[in-house]
């Protein structure tokens, strides 16, 4: 075997045993298509759903932000009055446009799950809604945004060493192999 024949092969074990790492992209570096963040979608909502209405709410520290629709045809409700309940306790939904409503809770929920009910009037029309508020702790999610991805370092870690390793060994192996040169014949 040649010396450049040996280089590549080296060169080949070597690209060979670092390529897997090439699919240990983490969030954010894929490099795919950037997909745009909703505003609120990390703000708790619930969805409560009957065949005439359909009503979301968006909570915002103390704002509960409302929007009633038809369930049909997802218009907005017109002339709607709301009566709300949040957790047991009576809350003055006040309407903002049609199908819209907003109301201030008298302090900020707590993390957990809380019950809403809500009763529709609408003309001749009237319903009641239930749901369920899920509000998560944020200090989980705090704690884990510093962690440090040590698998992934790790892992780049070793294929280097393992590069290192492959180069001195191929590198060893070439010394103790004479170079075939054409001898000099005068």
């Amino acid at each position: 075997m040649t010396y450049m024949n040996r280089l590549k092969a080296l060169c080949l074990t070597a690209f060979i045993a670092v390529t897997p790492l090439a699919s240990l992209a983490d969030a954010g570096h894929d490099h795919g298509a950037a997909v745009p963040a909703d505003a609120s979608a990390g703000q708790p909502r619930f969805n409560a759903v009957s065949e005439t209405f359909e009503l979301v709410g968006v909570l915002n520290g103390k704002l509960l932000t409302l929007y009633l629709d038809r369930a049909s045809d997802n218009s907005p409700v017109k002339n709607a009055q709301l009566e709300l309940e949040v957790g047991g306790v009576k809350v003055d939904a006040k309407p903002q446009s049609e199908g819209e409503f907003r109301a201030t809770l008298a302090q900020e929920l707590k993390a957990g799950v809380t019950a809403v009910a809500a009763t529709v009037l609408a003309g001749q029309e009237s319903d009641l809604l239930v749901a369920d508020l899920e509000i998560r702790s944020s200090a989980p999610a705090a704690h884990t945004a510093n962690k440090l991805p040590w698998k992934q370092y790790g892992a780049w870690l070793m294929a280097g060493l393992l590069l290192l390793a492959l180069l001195a060994l191929g590198l060893r192996r070439l010394r103790t192999y004479p170079i075939n040169r054409p001898k000099n014949t005068q």
